[in-house]
């Protein structure tokens, strides 16, 4: 049997998909693994933000398209990268453990803080929103490329710190880079964040999977991506969810922003079977108050 791992070309997207890939021929030695990249349309347009040009399914897109050919057999992606909707045809298959959630702040080489005459660089909505609450007197800006890119760009002085997740950077071997985490509390990460989603054909037995498939991290993921799909699916104003799981009673943490970008912000917690459930129950209580009390 051989399977093609679909990925993007990026360094980090390459080390997930062999993350993957490792874990399989572990558990599979029978199985011939063959790995496929290629750059998508999110990763060829970097002069505008992801709102502008179409949101995250320009990061899936093609690679979309190679798993429906037969080009590929699997995808690999950054969990926190999917659209919160997914074609029924390529279902995830299978959610990894969780990496490092937090958010955290790279700065220059040598800096020991943000130069306030200098943006963060962010190109994330959720990000710039709870950034601007945490450094309120210095602006954000967005920055496009991929980590390598963005860290050339911050030691060239384009910018004054950056704000990343921590499991990019430390897949990477890049955690030297971090000057502070944000706690949950201070930046509430994007829903998926630290996960890895593995997509496959809808007709494919994806039993094999389950080397890499993990109970805690799929709760969390599936709780966190049914808040942002409640939300609306491509609604494009910030939102983050981040679920935590203790004995067997999920907690899941979601933030939305109205239309003046005034942030609404609440928890919900219940039995884990039922994380689902709570967290679409939670943004539709979230965006029901930011109507009502934006009316």
């Amino acid at each position: 049997m051989k399977l093609r791992i679909g990925s993007r070309d990026s360094r980090l997207a390459v080390i997930q998909a062999e993350t993957v890939m490792t874990a399989l021929r572990t558990a599979h030695p029978e199985i011939e693994l063959e790995l496929v990249t290629m750059k998508t349309t999110g990763d060829k347009i970097l002069d505008r933000t992801l709102d502008q040009i179409g949101g995250k399914g320009l990061f899936v897109k093609e690679l979309d398209a190679a798993l429906r050919a037969g080009r590929v057999d699997l995808t690999v992606h950054s969990c926190k990268d999917l659209p919160a909707e997914l074609p029924p045809d390529l279902p995830i298959a299978a959610f990894t453990g969780r990496e490092d959630p937090r958010d955290v702040l790279v700065l220059p080489l040598g800096a020991a803080a943000p130069d306030p005459a200098l943006p963060i660089g962010s190109s994330s909505p959720r990000r710039r929103l709870q950034i601007q609450q945490l450094y309120p007197h210095i602006r954000v800006e967005p920055i496009r490329g991929n980590i390598q890119t963005r860290l050339r760009k911050l030691d060239e002085g384009a910018c004054g710190a950056l704000v990343l997740a921590a499991a990019g950077l430390k897949r990477l071997g890049l955690e030297g880079r971090i000057s502070r985490y944000f706690s949950p509390a201070e930046l509430l990460p994007a829903a998926g964040q630290g996960i890895l989603a593995i997509q496959c054909r809808a007709d494919m037995d994806a039993g094999f999977l389950d080397c890499v498939r993990d109970v805690e991290g799929t709760a969390c993921a599936l709780a966190e991506r049914a808040f942002t799909t409640a939300l609306g699916g491509g609604c494009t104003s910030p939102a983050a969810a981040y679920a935590v799981i203790h004995g067997g009673e999920i907690t899941i943490t979601g933030l939305y922003a109205g239309s003046h970008e005034r942030v609404y912000r609440s928890a919900v917690s219940g039995p884990v079977q039922e994380g689902e459930a709570l967290a679409a129950a939670l943004a539709k209580r979230l965006k029901e108050d930011a109507e009502c009390l934006e009316k």
